[in-house]
């Protein structure tokens, strides 16, 4: 029994042929220099507003009832509602081909091939990677795997006083699985993707995988503000889990829990405030920071300073700012007091608005306003206005407009399982989380197993998600070295530093998270 991709109307190919026309395909460098390390484990659903941020991620976190929202219908392949199919993997041994269905709103043509639907990938971003893949002889079937389905469950923080603020990642690993769908399957096997809601609180978080552990075979694109909480569950059930990030120390040392985007928190890139600290020394000799008082924004913000200062900087003003906090002009006084010429915040892009507004309505306007990637998204740009305009980010991911075929890839299939979405950070690493899953899975073959692609993770080296963000060492969970600088210009984000990506050293504060 060999691994095969059977498109529609067409006969299989053997993925072996493809990888031979392709070329090989490598597992391509390692992911960005971010650090969320919440040390705070729960929080009151009722004041809960996220925080997560680190090197490019914070957010406004919520807290609902419900752990469950639904099995996600992504649309692709012709399979049961709530299923999503195949997908491939790079490296592995054996031939075979991987079968699949039409892609959204269409039927395949003569060549196998989605007339319509969302964007066809080829080479290494094709939904197999044009990789090669296992053998299917000795599949068998376990948890979270039947005759027909693969189900890959997602954790994510959806409900709570920011509703949605971690939606992305669901959309794109649905998005992922609906690509993989229309192109073929694993062993036969559709993905189907299983949605829960972590309700940014530890303990829907250890509800929610403990779901997965009865439910699914693998937890896919996850982002939780609050993740300690399953960290635990996943490991005692050897749940292979691959997250878009990994936000507290306790998830980064669960043994079968990776990421898209991993972290050591006591790991703080130094490209980032080395560029700041060259560009305009007088600015990062007073700087404030502020950031949610809330997730993982407290602890990292500890670290950013820490590690900052190690670079020429000086922060005269760091607070924090509690999520039932509406009156902003306290903390913007502090800073114009202390006469701050850089101002950086942590938290979710709707309190950000609140902290301009607030600046703007004093007439205080410092030389630079930074902030992680949590801000990189069209929803911030279009809430914000000309309040907005000037912001500078140090991003992880390419830029979301970009040539990169991948990222065409990406946008082109979210609007398939839901058209109107935004992309943005947390949706680049869960969709990247996602074909590490499955060019994983796919390579393993017949060899598939909790435990197999938990090996199969730890060597993971270099990986970019072909090339729609920095370079992350997945196996080793370390926090990558490199980002960019963009800059918000007129309501259109540009970067602005050079090259592709700014890498460095790390200091190492000591303070962990």
């Amino acid at each position: 029994m060999t691994t095969q991709l059977r498109r529609p109307r067409a006969a299989p190919r053997p993925l072996g042929t493809r990888r031979a026309r392709r070329g090989a395909v490598l597992l391509v460098a390692a992911l960005m220099a971010v650090s969320l390390a919440a040390c705070g484990s729960r929080i009151d659903p009722a004041t809960v507003s996220l925080s997560a941020g680190a090197g490019a991620a914070g957010a406004g976190v919520p807290g609902a009832d419900g752990a469950v929202v639904g099995a996600g219908e992504v649309p692709g392949a012709d399979v049961a509602p709530g299923t999503t199919t195949g997908d491939v993997t790079r490296g592995g041994s054996g031939s075979g081909t991987v079968a699949g269905g039409t892609a959204p709103g269409g039927a395949a043509d003569d060549a196998g091939t989605p007339s319509a639907g969302g964007e066809q990938g080829g080479g290494e971003n094709a939904a197999d990677g044009g990789v090669r893949a296992g053998s299917c002889d000795g599949f068998e079937n376990t948890t979270g795997i039947t005759d027909d389905t693969i189900t890959i469950a997602n954790v994510s923080d959806i409900s709570g006083p920011v509703p949605g603020i971690f939606e992305a990642a669901q959309q794109a690993t649905q998005a992922y699985a609906a690509y993989a769908n229309s192109a073929g399957d694993i062993c036969g096997r559709s993905l189907k993707v299983l949605d829960l809601d972590s309700r940014a609180d530890a303990g829907a978080d250890q509800q929610a995988y403990t779901r997965a552990c009865d439910d699914a075979f693998a937890a896919v694109g996850s982002m939780s503000a609050f993740d300690s909480g399953g960290a635990a569950t996943a490991q005692q059930c050897g749940l292979p889990d691959i997250r878009s990030y990994s936000v507290n120390g306790d998830r980064t040392r669960c043994t079968t829990c990776f990421a898209a985007y991993a972290v050591q928190p006591h790991l703080v890139p130094n490209a980032m405030p080395q560029y700041w600290a060259k560009k305009a020394p007088e600015a990062v000799e007073s700087v404030a920071m502020f950031y949610v008082n809330a997730g993982a924004a407290p602890a990292n913000a500890e670290n950013f300073r820490a590690a900052w200062e190690k670079n020429g900087w000086d922060v005269t003003v760091f607070e924090a700012i509690d999520t039932a906090e509406f009156n902003y002009a306290p903390y913007v006084q502090q800073a114009k007091d202390a006469g701050a010429r850089l101002v950086s915040y942590t938290g979710p892009y709707q309190f950000t608005i609140r902290l301009q507004q607030a600046m703007r309505q004093q007439g205080y306007e410092p030389e630079i306003f930074l902030q992680d990637a949590t801000v990189y998204d069209q929803r911030y740009v279009d809430e914000a206005g000309a309040t907005g305009d000037g912001t500078y980010v140090y991003a992880q991911t390419a830029m979301l407009d970009s040539s990169v075929a991948e990222m065409r890839l990406y946008r082109s299939w979210l609007q398939q399982v839901d058209p109107g979405a935004e992309p943005n950070t947390y949706g680049v690493f869960a969709w990247s989380a996602a074909r590490l899953f499955v060019e994983q899975a796919v390579a393993l073959g017949g060899k598939l197993s909790r435990a197999s692609l938990v090996e199969r993770l730890r060597g993971v080296k270099d990986w970019t998600g072909n090339g729609i963000h920095v370079p992350q060492q997945v196996g080793a969970e370390r926090t990558a070295n490199c980002a960019s600088i963009i800059q918000l210009s007129n309501g259109t984000w540009k970067k602005v530093s050079p090259g592709e990506y700014l890498c460095g050293s790390m200091t190492n504060t000591g303070l962990g998270g």
